[in-house]
């Protein structure tokens, strides 16, 4: 009879051991998941979402640093046609997409660059050279 309850007791003690033993792989998984899976997850959601609600005329840029207008898109594919100059077109993959380029809010900005110094009183910068 104490044999069996021996045996019994061990047995519990080795479970209780196994649990406290895999804790910290599953901490350590659990960290991984946090630090690395889950924000990987809401780039690629983000990114999708971005891909799908690209369309003609849109200005983007590529994951290359290429500025373009979207012209057109073949959907089979996974394609944009993108206007990089007047009349050149260049294929680009739908995943090549970074971001979309918001022109909507420029129309300050273009004022801002149209040649003229807007600041009359500020003297201009003179190099070591220049006397």
């Amino acid at each position: 009879m104490h044999l069996a309850l021996l045996i019994a007791q061990e047995e519990s003690e080795a479970s209780g051991n196994l649990l406290l033993s895999l804790l910290p792989f599953l901490v350590i998984g659990f960290i991984m998941y946090l630090l690395l899976i889950r924000p990987q997850r809401r780039k690629m959601r983000e990114q999708a979402e971005l891909q799908a609600s690209i369309g003609v005329g849109d200005e983007v840029i590529t994951t290359s640093g290429v500025y373009g207008f979207v012209t057109g898109e073949d959907e089979e594919m996974g394609l944009f046609w993108l206007e990089i100059d007047d009349d050149v077109q260049i294929r680009i993959a739908k995943a090549a997409v970074q971001r979309r380029i918001d022109t909507a809010g420029d129309d300050d900005a273009a004022d801002d660059t149209d040649g003229e110094d807007d600041d009359t009183d500020v003297a201009p910068h003179k190099g070591p050279f220049d006397s």
